[in-house]
């Protein structure tokens, strides 16, 4: 069992941050990649940015300048700090986790979401 749950959402005004944390646990044997998406309401899950095992990043562009992906392999941990908040920068922020378990299946797994909320 692989549960992914994330923490750190909240309320903020534009121009404000948030950090958000996300922590893996269970049968893991490794994790390639851990990305932050995100879905506003009546939209599609987009992702946000990703980072993989060799520390490389990718954003999107709406994000890329004021975004910063991290993570703590060894605490199989993965961070992202929102700066210069909008209020498009509102949704439910989800991590996802690419990872090797165990008994060596590539499983895939998403936490339950926390909500941001950017005020104008």
């Amino acid at each position: 069992q692989v549960q992914v749950v994330e923490s750190g959402g909240g309320l903020v005004q534009a121009g404000g941050s948030l950090r958000l944390s996300c922590a893996a646990s269970g049968s893991i044997f490794r994790i390639h990649n851990m990305g932050w998406y995100r879905q506003a309401p009546g939209k599609q899950r987009d992702l946000v940015a990703v980072i993989n095992s060799a520390g490389n990043t990718n954003y999107a562009d709406s994000v890329k300048g004021r975004f910063t992906i991290s993570r703590n392999t060894a605490r199989n941990t993965a961070y992202l700090q929102m700066n210069s908040l909008k209020p498009e920068d509102t949704a439910v922020y989800y991590c996802n986790a690419d990872l090797w378990t165990t008994s060596m299946a590539r499983i895939e797994r998403w936490g339950q979401g926390t909500q941001v909320t950017v005020s104008s």
